[in-house]
């Protein structure tokens, strides 16, 4: 925890704050509201209209009215650090701070709107449970949408006590690292303690979000991390590993250890969001096959000189992964074509292109 004389004199008798994340430099952000006489605070749960705020005084209800706006993205959103009059009853949320980070995912509307799930966030603690094979898919659209956040990613394999061959925990870690670049992946056992002591190292560094499927063990892994049963834990299905949604809202907690976690209800849906930064960063190995192709616009796909079907041939590169990455790539481009006019364009060009490669080559083979 940064200590007071590290802040400003504006920020000094907001030291509570510090457990929340509160430092120099969101205390500069908030000058211009301190002087309208509003208070500061993180928001640590939002419900339909009204917010549950962390001030100096303690937590503190406040109606969201004032920042209603029409853009899905721009609402108060759990992790948000807001400016707050505090003054009346109700309160009033007037404003928050610009997000560091934010975690956004697309919605199952028709009109792929997104949906921030938790803001200024600085790991993303993806849960995955070992009691069920894995998803490895799956990982990859978490990591995505984790890395285009602008969070570090964390792969925490939990129930490792289901897997007592060590050797085939060795291999399920293996294929998770190779699915994983870059990213650190740790077993956990909520039930025998195993590697709780490192993730809550890891988490004691600022704040934390913690994602995954119901019947993870997202409750059971947080309730670890903050040495107590604060979030309920329901019994998964044996037939598939699936849980009910124990978590129903975004909640932010204080750690004994250091740093905050914000806990999420399992996400049944996992849609990329304009993500395709975070695409790239989780098939890092495939853009960097990419750069030796012979065309600079290479698709991957029948192009002669192309690096990435050669490293595919040379069993260099996992088919599978290649497959995953154009998946992604693809619908990732099909939400941002629905916001954006000319992509849908260029994509309605090429694909009357490739439809009159298609019918040529389809006349040729018939000797037309």
């Amino acid at each position: 925890m940064t200590s007071s004389s590290s802040f400003s004199s504006s920020s000094q008798s907001l030291t509570s704050l510090a457990a929340f994340g509160w430092d120099e430099a969101w205390a500069a952000e908030f000058a211009p509201y301190a002087a309208q006489g509003l208070v500061p605070g993180r928001v640590v749960r939002v419900d339909r209209g009204q917010c549950d705020v962390m001030t100096e005084d303690g937590v503190i209800r406040a109606d969201t009215a004032f920042v209603t706006p029409h853009d899905p993205l721009r609402v108060i959103c759990t992790g948000d650090w807001a400016a707050v009059d505090a003054t009346g009853n109700p309160r009033y949320v007037k404003a928050y701070l610009p997000r560091r980070t934010a975690f956004v995912r697309s919605t199952s509307s028709q009109r792929s709107e997104g949906q921030i799930l938790a803001a200024n966030v600085d790991h993303a603690v993806i849960a995955v449970s070992l009691a069920v094979e894995l998803d490895l898919g799956r990982i990859e659209r978490f990591l995505a949408l984790a890395w285009e956040s602008g969070a570090q990613p964390l792969v925490v394999l939990t129930k490792a006590d289901l897997v007592p061959d060590p050797a085939a925990l060795a291999y399920l870690v293996q294929d998770v690292e190779t699915t994983a670049p870059g990213v650190q992946v740790l077993t956990v056992s909520s039930h025998t303690g195993e590697g709780t002591d490192v993730l809550a190292a890891v988490v004691a560094d600022g704040t934390s979000v913690l994602l995954g499927v119901s019947g993870a063990g997202k409750s059971t892994l947080a309730n670890a991390l903050l040495g107590a049963d604060v979030m309920d834990v329901q019994e998964t299905r044996e037939i598939d590993g699936k849980g009910r949604h124990t978590t129903t809202t975004r909640n932010l907690l204080a750690l004994p250890g250091g740093g905050v976690l914000i806990d999420t209800p399992g996400l049944r849906g996992v849609g990329l969001f304009d993500a395709e930064a975070g695409v790239g960063q989780v098939f890092s190995e495939i853009e960097e096959y990419a750069e030796q192709c012979r065309f600079h616009d290479c698709a991957h796909e029948r192009e002669p000189g192309c690096a990435v079907l050669a490293a595919v041939a040379e069993g260099a590169l996992p088919e599978r992964r290649l497959d995953s990455y154009r998946k992604l790539l693809r619908e990732n481009q099909r939400i941002v074509a629905k916001t954006d006019a000319r992509l849908r364009a260029e994509i309605a060009r090429d694909w009357r292109l490739k439809s009159a490669e298609g019918r040529a080559n389809y006349a040729a083979k018939r000797g037309r």
